[in-house]
C-alpha cells in the first residue's frame, strides 16, 4: 500500500499509453500465440518480473478454448474482443494484425524480459528528438463520407489526403501561465528534467483550487522498465545493443510512479522518451489506414503529454481522434477521446476534458477500460478542486474492477490520500455535476400541458413557456425537431425549437417517428408503407417497409416479410429474413436494433445469432439464448446453462455454468493479466 510521499508513490499504473509488451517475434502467417487473451483496443499486459514465470491468465472451472487466428488490419470492429493477439517486435504499422502490434492491444501470454532503460533506445538530444517529432506531426484522415474539413495543425510532411479533425477546444495560449520550478523530490545527485515552456497551469478559479498543479510535468528519475525490478548484469559498454524494440512494446514495459500531490507521471529520462516518440514517428510514416494512424498518433500524443510538450500532444490528439472517427469503431474512438481529454486536462481546459472523458466512457466498453477512464476523470476533477466528484469516480473505478487489481488499488489509495490532504486545506469543493452538465448536453423545450386551454405546448428547462399551448398532441424534441398535431387535423406537422414550421400538416403523415441521425420514418396510411425523410421533407428512402426502428449510428432495423437492416441511403445490407432483433447487453439493457458498437442479435425461429452493421454474420443463429458482452458473446442452451464465444464466434468457455454472472466472472479471470492502455 503506497504512502503519501515522493519515495513511496510506487503504484504500477498503466499510463495513458497505447502500447504492447515485448513479445517473441511471430511468423507473418496470421498464427496466434496460443490461448492468451487480449482486450482489444483497451488492454495490454504487465510482463512478469525477470526470472519469474508468468502467471496463468485464468484457472477456469470449465474448459476454455483458444480463440481463432487473427484477422488482417481491415477486420471490422465486430471481430474484436477476447482474442489471441501478439505483436511482433519492430514491425511497421502495416501488415496483418498478427505480424505487428494490434490496435491498442496486447497479449497475456509469456513474454521475454523487457529491455532496461539503458538499452531500450540510444539516448538522443532533446533538440534532435523535437525536430524529428515535429517533422512528422501526421495528417488527418479521409473519411468515406467526405466530411468537410475543420481546423487542424498544418502537416509538415506529405501523407494521406487531409481530413478535418473534429472540433476540440484549444484553451491554451502563449500568454498563459507556465509551471513553477521543479519540486525537489529527486534523490541526491540525480538529474531532474525541467518542464518545457509548453507546460501550462490552469488560470482563473481553477488555479486557486488546484494547487497540485504547481508542480511541473517532469520531476524526478523514476521511470524504469518492468523487467528492471530484478537485478540484472550491466551490459557491456563496448557492445551496445541496437535499439530495435518496438516503441509500443517499450512503452508497455515501463513502470510509472506518480507524484503524491499532482498525481501525474514522474519522468527520469526525457531523452529516452523523445527517442521513443521518434520511433513512433517512424512507424507512422508508412501507415495509411485510419486505424493504425489513430493508434500511433494518439500514442505519440501520450508521450508528448508526459514530456510536457502539450502543443504537440494536442495536435496529435486531435488528428488521432479524426482518424479514429473515420473508422467508425466505438472502442477506437473512445480511446482516442480519452487520450485527447488527458492532454486537455493538463492544459487546464477542464470543461472539454471532462466532456470527452464522459463521452468516451460507454457502457458497451470493457469494464477494465471504463475503470481506467473513471480513474483519469477523477484526476481531472481533483485538479479542479472537485473532490467529491473525484471520489465518486475513484469509487466507480474500483466497483467496475470485480477481480482484484493491486495496481488500481494502490493508485486509488494514493489518489485518495491526495484528495483528503486537499480537503483538509480547502474543503470538499463544488457539489458533483450530473452527466448532462458534464457532457454539456443541450436541453430543448419539453412538452407541457395547459389546464387552462386544454392544449399542449413546450416549456424551457426553467419552466417558462417557450411555445404556446395550441396542439392536441405533441412529441418530445429529438435532433432539434418535434412532431406536433393540431386539433383540427389528423396529420402531423414538424416544428423546430422556436416553433417555426418545417413540414406542414398537408404532407399527409398519419404516423411519424422521432428524428435520429437526421432522418425520420413516416407513414401516410398509419399502418405500414414507412419511408424516411429529412427535415426539409425530402424523401431519402422511398421503399415502403412494414415496420421500422429509429436510425442508430447510420443504420436502422426494418421489416419487409422478415427483419433486416438498411443504411442511410436505403441500401438493404442485412437481408430481411430474420424473425426479429433481440439485442441484449450484459448491463441489463435491450437495444432496439444495433448497438453503438455496430452489433445486433438476430432471431431466426427462436435461435439467436450475431450480425454487424456491414451485414456480416459473426455468429450464425444457432443458440437458444445470447447476450453481448464487451469482449465476448454469452450463449445459453435454454436449460439454464451458460458459456461464451469470442468476438469471432469461436468457442471460449464451455456451456456448463449455471448462470450468466458465473461466465462473466470467468471472463474477468481470463482478462486478469491485461492492462488497459490509453
Amino acid at each position: 500500500m503506497p504512502t503519501t510521499g515522493p519515495v513511496a508513490d510506487h503504484a504500477q499504473p498503466g499510463p495513458l499509453a497505447d502500447a504492447a509488451p515485448a513479445t517473441p517475434p511471430l511468423p507473418e502467417t496470421g498464427q496466434t500465440s496460443g490461448p492468451a487473451l487480449a482486450e482489444e483496443d483497451a488492454a495490454g499486459t504487465a510482463d512478469p518480473p525477470a526470472g519469474e514465470p508468468p502467471e496463468p491468465t485464468a484457472e477456469p472451472a470449465a474448459r476454455t478454448r483458444p480463440p481463432a487466428a487473427e484477422p488482417t488490419a481491415d477486420t471490422p470492429p465486430a471481430g474484436e474482443g477476447l482474442t489471441s493477439e501478439t505483436p511482433s517486435t519492430g514491425q511497421s504499422a502495416g501488415g496483418t494484425a498478427s505480424a505487428g502490434p494490434v490496435d491498442d492491444t496486447a497479449t497475456t501470454g509469456q513474454a521475454p524480459a523487457a529491455p532496461t532503460a539503458d538499452t531500450a533506445a540510444p539516448p538522443t538530444t532533446a533538440a534532435a528528438a523535437d525536430t524529428t517529432a515535429s517533422a512528422t506531426t501526421g495528417t488527418p484522415p479521409a473519411p468515406s463520407d467526405g466530411t468537410a474539413a475543420s481546423s487542424a495543425p498544418p502537416p509538415e510532411d506529405p501523407g494521406p489526403t487531409p481530413v478535418p479533425a473534429p472540433p476540440a477546444t484549444d484553451s491554451g495560449s502563449a500568454d498563459g501561465p507556465v509551471s513553477g520550478p521543479p519540486l525537489d523530490t529527486s534523490p541526491p545527485d540525480s538529474p531532474v528534467a525541467e518542464a518545457s515552456p509548453d507546460t501550462v497551469l490552469p488560470a482563473g478559479p481553477a488555479a486557486g483550487a488546484a494547487t497540485a498543479l504547481s508542480a511541473p510535468t517532469m520531476l524526478t528519475p523514476i521511470i524504469r522498465p518492468r523487467a528492471g525490478r530484478e537485478a540484472e548484469p550491466e551490459p557491456e559498454e563496448s557492445t551496445p545493443e541496437p535499439a530495435t524494440a518496438d516503441p509500443e512494446q517499450v512503452l508497455a514495459s515501463y513502470e510509472w510512479r506518480f507524484h503524491h500531490e499532482t498525481l501525474r507521471e514522474l519522468v527520469e529520462n526525457p531523452d529516452e522518451l523523445r527517442a521513443i516518440r521518434d520511433r513512433l514517428s517512424e512507424k507512422l510514416e508508412p501507415a495509411k489506414d485510419n486505424g493504425t494512424r489513430a493508434r500511433l498518433l494518439s500514442l505519440r500524443a501520450v508521450v508528448s503529454r508526459i514530456l510536457g510538450d502539450l502543443g504537440k500532444a494536442l495536435a496529435d490528439g486531435k488528428l488521432a481522434l479524426a482518424h479514429a472517427e473515420a473508422t467508425g469503431q466505438l472502442r477506437r474512438i473512445a480511446i482516442a477521446q480519452a487520450r485527447l481529454a488527458h492532454v486537455l486536462q493538463w492544459r487546464g481546459d477542464f470543461a472539454e476534458a471532462d466532456r470527452l472523458f464522459g463521452e468516451a466512457n460507454s457502457p458497451e466498453l470493457p469494464d477494465r477500460l471504463r475503470a481506467t477512464m473513471h480513474e483519469h476523470a477523477g484526476r481531472s476533477c481533483y485538479d479542479q478542486g472537485r473532490y467529491m466528484e473525484a471520489c465518486n469516480h475513484f469509487e466507480k473505478a474500483l466497483e467496475l474492477r470485480k477481480v482484484e487489481d493491486p495496481d488500481l488499488i494502490a493508485r486509488t489509495e494514493l489518489a485518495l490520500d491526495a484528495v483528503f490532504n486537499k480537503v483538509a486545506q480547502n474543503g470538499w469543493g463544488p457539489y458533483p455535476r450530473d452527466r448532462d452538465e458534464i457532457l454539456q448536453v443541450h436541453k430543448p423545450p419539453v412538452p407541457t400541458f395547459s389546464e387552462k386551454v386544454q392544449r399542449w405546448g413546450y416549456a424551457d428547462p426553467d419552466g417558462q413557456l417557450a411555445i404556446a399551448p395550441s396542439y392536441a398532441d405533441v412529441q418530445p424534441f429529438r435532433d432539434g425537431a418535434a412532431w406536433v398535431r393540431r386539433p383540427e387535423t389528423p396529420t402531423w406537422e414538424l416544428i423546430d425549437e422556436s416553433g417555426a414550421l418545417l413540414v406542414e400538416a398537408t404532407a399527409g403523415y398519419l404516423a411519424v417517428s422521432s428524428f435520429s441521425d437526421g432522418l425520420a420514418w413516416v407513414s401516410r396510411d398509419g399502418t405500414g408503407g414507412w419511408i424516411a425523410i429529412d427535415k426539409a421533407n425530402k424523401v431519402v428512402i422511398p421503399t415502403g417497409f412494414e415496420d421500422v426502428r429509429p436510425f442508430r449510428r447510420g443504420v436502422a432495423a426494418v421489416r419487409r416479410g422478415g427483419w433486416g437492416a438498411v443504411d442511410r441511403t436505403g441500401k438493404v445490407f442485412l437481408p430481411t429474413r430474420y424473425t426479429g432483433f433481440a439485442t441484449a447487453l450484459t448491463d441489463g439493457r435491450y437495444v432496439d436494433g444495433f448497438t453503438d458498437e455496430g452489433l445486433a442479435i438476430v432471431d431466426a425461429s427462436g435461435r439467436k445469432g450475431v450480425v454487424d452493421k456491414s451485414g456480416q454474420v459473426i455468429v450464425p443463429p444457432a443458440h437458444p439464448a445470447m447476450v453481448i458482452h464487451p469482449v465476448a458473446f454469452l450463449i445459453g442452451d435454454g436449460a439454464g446453462r451458460w458459456g461464451a464465444l469470442d468476438r469471432r464466434g469461436e468457442p471460449l468457455i464451455d456451456v456448463l455454468h449455471p448462470s450468466r454472472s458465473d461466465v462473466i466472472e470467468e471472463i474477468d479471470r481470463l482478462l486478469a493479466d491485461t492492462k488497459p492502455v490509453l
